[in-house]
């Protein structure tokens, strides 16, 4: 998997062999924007353009645009990890939200390292 960032916006892209180009969508929002090139430079100007042209669409026609995520979700755990990661949080004096969060942060991070 190929991505990119520009602002909070995550675009994934691959190479098409036989038209010689980079086609990219943005995926971490629901509405529908997309972006190419023939370099990876002009794949990230491509990007930038698509998400402020985007965003100035929004604005003109009186939408709030998705947000790349509203930071809650909902997981479901076995009723022993549950277990598990409470009392992980609590030797570490923290609420079970904050440990989640935390944790999946530092996962993510290394991740994507």
């Amino acid at each position: 998997m190929n991505l990119m960032r520009y602002k909070d916006f995550l675009g994934e892209f691959e190479y098409d062999e036989l038209e010689r180009i980079f086609h990219g969508r943005v995926v971490n929002i629901q509405d529908v924007v997309t972006f190419e090139g023939r370099s990876i430079a002009e794949l990230e100007t491509a990007l930038a353009d698509s998400v402020e042209d985007y965003l100035e669409f929004c604005q003109e026609i009186g939408k709030t645009p998705d947000k790349p995520y509203s930071g809650k979700f909902n997981i479901r755990i076995s009723p022993a990890a549950h277990r598990l990661a409470a009392a992980a949080a609590k030797v570490q004096g923290k609420s079970l939200n904050a440990f989640v969060a935390e944790t999946i942060e530092q996962a993510a991070k290394s991740a994507l390292a």
